[in-house]
């Protein structure tokens, strides 16, 4: 079994046009750079591995994970995390509720409970439970955000642009900690700053 997350001669068109191809392979621990300035299809990348290309382009190739092909399953059987520019939290849910929806299925009331505290202990956020998400910082949605998805148990991650609307010094901050916390998974990020690059330490490539 080939672990990580293959790209294999990856193609998506748009009326026609070509507007990505691209082929990779992104093995546990490593992070692979998209780069390209905005209207490259950078996004829409990540649309086709999430499974959720909309309407109006075609994708040609494959998607491997861990050595099976995810091409066409639906989103929700991928198992494929995505933090997005924005952190999405639900503002009519606590903290420990927003993390809560991010577990995957089982486990008795206490357990899932278990998880979440431990999950914001790791964050740095002990205790930010009961918290209403209006009430944090940028830099404290942001763990909030990445905690959730790491509680779905992705076994690949996709990063669009995540630290784009924090500052110079937290998102520094930020993108160690997502590094740091994604070290075990295959992760696809899309950026147009080549900070975001150097650190990530990984292959650079353009979207076609």
């Amino acid at each position: 079994m080939t672990m990580g997350l293959t790209l294999d001669a990856l193609q998506i068109t748009q009326a026609g046009r070509p507007l990505v191809r691209l082929s990779a392979h992104v093995p546990p621990g490593q992070v692979l750079t998209v780069m390209g300035p905005s209207g490259s299809g950078k996004s829409t990348l990540l649309s086709a591995v999430i499974g959720a290309l909309p309407a109006g382009f075609t994708l040609s190739g494959r998607i491997l994970l861990n050595g099976d092909e995810i091409t066409t399953q639906p989103t929700a059987q991928r198992r494929i995390g995505l933090l997005f520019q924005d952190d999405v939290l639900f503002p009519h849910l606590s903290v420990a509720q927003n993390l809560g929806f991010g577990l995957r299925q089982g486990g008795t009331k206490a357990e899932r409970s278990e998880r979440v505290e431990a999950a914001l202990e790791r964050m740095g956020l002990a205790g930010f439970g009961p918290r209403d998400p209006a009430s944090l910082s940028g830099g404290q949605r942001a763990r909030v955000a990445l905690a959730r998805t790491l509680l779905a148990e992705p076994l690949a991650l996709l990063l669009d642009e995540p630290f784009s609307r924090l500052d110079q010094t937290l998102r520094a901050q930020i993108r160690d900690l997502v590094f740091h916390e994604t070290r075990n998974l295959p992760v696809i990020l899309v950026t147009h700053d080549p900070e975001d690059a150097r650190a990530a330490a990984g292959p650079v490539v353009s979207p076609i």
